[in-house]
């Protein structure tokens, strides 16, 4: 990010501290900024069109005390109601929690006197990426559940190499990160003045789309593409219901499912799956090998948890129906401590859907990005610089000539032997090892009980959200 949009992003954060006596927490914070930041920024960009006359930035701007305050209130409204298309859906149920009107005048009078210019000139998009980011990272926001780490994002479009004119989708889409680096690197790879009218009119309208369920997550990533310029459809609903069914032919899938059982145990209401399970993860991995098209190279990449690699009963069904319908050449095993909920063990699947759907997987490549890794947080983040060997492995001719003890792979036949367990690729732990070598039963007994302490901390969330 450059240093004049950090600064912008860290000044518009700061501005949290003028609502703390609101009792606004971070979440509302960005939604209520994100309301206020739309107006500026249509006037910025020049598509104040799109607001009705009498509810520009203009005519927010120019108020003070209780007539601004009051204002705000009936704008908030009549964009949820009388708007149309994008407006309408970004002011949706909008309301606000501001109570104190000099607090409101201050985040008015604060945004206005902004460089916009310079903002403007490195991408609004990224600086609104960057208040995303910022929320994720607050712990007292909640919002890490919703954010995937921008490295691994990034590493996931790489090695699914979107290309123009091909139709992408995430379907639990959260903010739109997948989305809007999936349009960084296609343009990267495809400035828009080498493509075609129709092309470009295809990119910014059709290429790219995504389901949120929660309105006040879908309003961000409204914004989100808004700020990238993108018009593509984000609907709000639940992609488990038969809104998902709708979701067909994509060429790529990029997505990080939430975690996690339906409340009360329900199964999804969508009638298209044909294991019905309370695991949200296995239903959604279901949902989006089902929505790639049998014409050859559709692909996705899945962040999931390990018990999707190894529930059993209907858990191992979905997994030998994605290994018949699709290629599953690659498993990445990540490391803990990247997410934002500690203690979360996930993982990537690579796959392409096959023309047939039978015996498309012959065998699973794993690589192991979990064990002796780093303890990443903070004072030691995880970056790009991180996936260098495993995008050398899984970019690699003939992957049998890789030299690189966490890539290993495994038959079908052997797979299926295992009751289709994919929890597996795993290098041997260093600190066990090294204990039971030199006969020391305390470390090994320490290491059993962080993992222990892992289990419960997952069960713990499964219960809560059951309760």
């Amino acid at each position: 990010m450059a240093l004049g949009t950090q600064e912008i992003v860290n000044k518009l954060w700061n501005l949290c501290n003028v609502l703390r006596d609101d009792g606004i927490t971070y979440h509302q914070y960005l939604n209520e900024l994100t309301y206020i930041l739309f107006l500026k920024m249509a006037e910025e960009t020049g598509t104040e069109s799109d607001l009705p006359e009498g509810y520009r930035w203009a005519d927010l701007s120019g108020k003070e005390g209780m007539e601004l305050a009051k204002f705000y209130r009936e704008l908030l409204l009549h964009l949820g109601t009388e708007g149309k298309g994008k407006v309408l859906e970004i002011y949706n149920n909008a309301q606000t929690n501001i109570s104190e009107p000099a607090n409101l005048r201050k985040i008015v009078k604060y945004i206005d006197e902004l460089d916009w210019y310079e903002a403007r000139e490195e991408g609004l998009g990224e600086m609104y990426e960057g208040l995303l980011e910022k929320n994720a990272s607050e712990k007292k926001s909640g919002a890490g559940q919703y954010f995937t780490p921008r490295p691994l994002i990034n590493v996931m479009v790489r090695l699914t190499d979107p290309k123009v004119g091909e139709r992408l989708n995430d379907p639990a889409c959260g903010t739109y990160g997948f989305m809007i680096a999936a349009h960084h690197y296609v343009t990267q790879h495809n400035p828009p003045f080498t493509l075609t009218e129709k092309q470009n009119d295809f990119l910014v309208n059709q290429q790219y789309s995504g389901c949120e369920l929660v309105g006040d997550t879908h309003r961000l990533a409204l914004m989100n593409a808004f700020l990238h310029g993108l018009k593509g459809n984000i609907t709000l609903g639940d992609s488990l219901s038969s809104l998902g069914e709708n979701v067909k032919n994509m060429d790529v899938v990029l997505a990080n499912p939430p975690f996690g059982t339906k409340k009360g145990g329900e199964r999804p209401t969508r009638t298209d799956l044909v294991y019905s399970t309370s695991n949200k993860q296995l239903n959604f991995l279901q949902g989006i090998y089902r929505s790639l098209h049998t014409r050859g190279g559709a692909r996705a990449a899945v962040v999931l948890p390990d018990n999707v690699l190894f529930e059993d009963g209907d858990g191992q069904k979905i997994r030998r129906d994605l290994m018949d319908k699709c290629n599953l050449h690659t498993v990445l095993r990540l490391p803990t401590g990247i997410f934002y909920a500690a203690g979360v063990k996930t993982n990537v699947l690579f796959f392409e859907r096959g023309k047939a759907d039978k015996g498309n997987t012959k065998e699973v490549w794993f690589y192991d990005m979990r064990t002796n890794m780093p303890a990443f947080g903070k004072r030691t983040p995880f970056t790009e610089a991180h996936f260098e060997n495993f995008e050398i492995a899984y970019r690699a001719e003939d992957r049998n000539l890789v030299k690189d003890e966490r890539f290993s792979r495994l038959s079908i036949d052997d797979i299926l032997r295992k009751n289709a367990t994919l929890d597996l690729g795993l290098i041997a732990n260093d600190n066990v090892s090294k204990s039971a070598d030199l006969g020391e039963p305390v470390d090994i007994a320490r290491q059993a009980l962080a993992e222990l302490k892992s289990i419960t901390e997952e069960l713990n969330k499964i219960i809560e959200e059951l309760g």
